[in-house]
């Protein structure tokens, strides 16, 4: 396997949308997995756009990553086609609106955990062979807002995500994949500007001059 292969779950939107777009613009291809079909063909415009020489390419997977199914397709063909994968990245996640624990929407918490728990608990046993088979490294993204206050869907599921995956990070240090969970700066995206309002988006940090930090950590590999 001569290309790098990337899969991107959540890659319409912010952080995911950025680190697409830019190992797309270093040479890998990339396995772009959202919801939103139309995001999905903004990214792939964006790409193309640059004609950079050397540059990869986008398959686009307009998907839901908590159809168990799908997910097993998607995985199946990535390795009949690549045989492996070098990088996951995991940015997908349910952004459920601030409200006080004792007034949590039903349909909220549910969604919340379907796609921020079960679905990642679902794929990290389909991607792992895929990882290993392409010495390869998943990347998960710190949230550190579980127990703040009015944050009790959202911070108790991503607590949850995390928790699946230092427990995955421990357990496959000496076997592989590698499993790291990096901490960018607070970044002006959608979920961001969801939780605040009226913030002052001008001391936010770029999502993709985030993406290209975190894309630095991978070339060495």
């Amino acid at each position: 396997m001569t290309q790098r292969i990337a899969l991107i779950t959540g890659a319409s939107r912010g952080l995911g949308a950025a680190l697409a777009e830019g190992l797309a613009l270093r040479g890998w291809h990339v396995v772009a997995l959202a919801r939103t079909t139309g995001a999905l063909e903004e990214l792939d415009d964006r790409v193309k756009s640059h004609k950079s020489p050397g540059a990869g390419a986008l398959t686009l997977a307009p998907m839901d990553i908590t159809d168990m199914g799908a997910m097993q397709h998607l995985c199946l063909n990535i390795h009949q086609r690549w045989g492996g994968l070098q990088l996951w990245v995991h940015t997908a996640v349910h952004a459920a609106p601030l409200a006080p624990a004792g007034s949590l929407d039903a349909k909220d918490w549910a969604k919340s955990v379907a796609c921020n728990v079960t679905a990642t608990g679902n794929l990290i046993p389909l991607v792992e062979p895929l990882l290993r088979d392409g010495n390869g490294t998943a990347l998960f993204v710190d949230d550190p807002r579980g127990g703040d206050r009015f944050f009790a869907a959202y911070g108790a599921s991503k607590a949850a995500q995390l928790a699946l995956a230092r427990s995955w990070a421990a357990e496959t240090v000496k076997t592989g994949p590698r499993v790291i969970i990096t901490a960018p700066a607070p970044m002006a995206t959608a979920t961001r500007a969801r939780f605040y309002p009226g913030e002052d988006r001008s001391k936010l940090a770029d999502p993709r001059a985030e993406a290209a930090k975190i894309i630095d950590m991978f070339m060495d590999f």
